[in-house]
């Protein structure tokens, strides 16, 4: 099947046409046009969305991306596509696996993608449903209403820990409100970007973060390295933040 559509593609035949949506949403059409315009793309079980089936917290809902079986991943899209800010993350993994976790915000019951961009130049995606209460994207953040929060504001707390086969894994958290400007009275302010080098200074993966991540990104990346991971970060204020994990 994959190898037709990508055939298909060669021909400039649109994969729209032949590739239905697998999650049947009304909004696909909308998020194709606005991601994937112009771009070869095709759905692919090899990119995993894990999610709850049911978001307990409309704020805060865990998410994980897995890619398997695609070599030299470049970069990741991850998005709500029913949300008011649908873009989650963009993630470059250079030399880090093509996982990545967080947890974002939903505004109502929608699809969550992944779209992979493979070496080929091919987008691979994968995708599922989360059921949501919603207004998680237009309430306005804890931090808001705590007087002291600029105190910690950009804080970075990391932990590594060795998985034996699997590699070793950082979860990071970074202080943030990380504001939507979508609740009455309060500005758009959100964590823009974190880039990750290794203890000889090297570019490990960066990625951008947008105002869908819930308050205190919390974020979870693989690694294929040793040694120890410097998280440097900025948000839309020119906010800057530093972190070291070993």
């Amino acid at each position: 099947m994959l190898a037709a559509l990508v055939l298909l593609a060669s021909l400039g035949v649109p994969l729209l046409a032949v590739a239905a949506d697998p999650l049947a949403s009304p909004g696909w059409p909308i998020a194709q046009n606005r991601f994937l315009t112009g771009k070869t793309y095709v759905f692919d079980d090899r990119v995993q969305v894990i999610v709850p089936r049911d978001a307990e917290d409309s704020t805060a809902v865990p998410g994980f991306v897995r890619v398997q079986g695609i070599p030299d991943v470049q970069q990741i899209m991850v998005f709500a596509e029913l949300n008011p800010i649908p873009m989650i993350v963009q993630f470059w993994p250079h030399r880090l696996e093509p996982n990545i976790g967080f947890r974002f915000k939903v505004q109502q019951a929608t699809p969550v993608r992944a779209a992979a961009l493979g070496a080929d130049g091919i987008w691979y995606i994968g995708g599922a449903w989360v059921n949501a209460a919603g207004g998680g994207c237009s309430a306005p953040s804890i931090a808001s209403a705590d007087a002291d929060w600029a105190e910690r504001l950009g804080e970075v707390h990391s932990r590594i820990w060795n998985r034996g086969d699997e590699g070793r894994r950082l979860r990071l958290t970074v202080m943030h409100p990380m504001d939507t400007g979508l609740a009455a009275g309060i500005p758009k302010f959100y964590l823009e970007e974190l880039v990750l080098v290794d203890d000889a200074d090297k570019h490990l993966g960066r990625v951008e973060v947008h105002a869908s991540v819930a308050e205190n990104p919390t974020l979870t990346f693989d690694l294929r390295t040793g040694g120890s991971v410097r998280i440097q970060g900025a948000d839309n204020n020119g906010n800057r933040m530093l972190g070291e994990v070993e």
